[in-house]
């Protein structure tokens, strides 16, 4: 897994922090390791997320471009109490059988 722990790091810390500044209480993380890395953050809001592609200036506004970028697959479930933000990576098989 040390392959993938930088971009997992990376992951969750933009996942959390876009849940802490536009969500709602309580944020929950969970990681899942199967035959994909996900990374899993909850929040009590409904709101979407969206993509911003920030100006060369701005200081805001990449996070879930860079999520998009790092991650295989990426996604959101809503559910009565908010919504998931997903972001999942692959891993290969010889990482899988560890």
């Amino acid at each position: 897994m040390g392959d993938l722990a930088f971009t997992t790091e990376l992951l969750v810390s933009e996942l959390v922090t876009n849940a802490i500044r536009h969500g709602s209480a309580p944020v929950r993380l969970r990681l899942i390791r199967d035959r994909a890395l996900v990374c899993e953050v909850h929040d009590a809001s409904s709101s979407a997320p969206r993509v911003c592609h920030a100006t060369g200036n701005d200081e805001r506004g990449r996070g879930l471009f860079m999520i998009e970028e790092m991650a295989d697959r990426w996604g959101v479930r809503f559910d009565p109490g908010g919504k998931t933000v997903w972001a999942e990576q692959d891993i290969g098989e010889e990482t899988a059988a560890d």
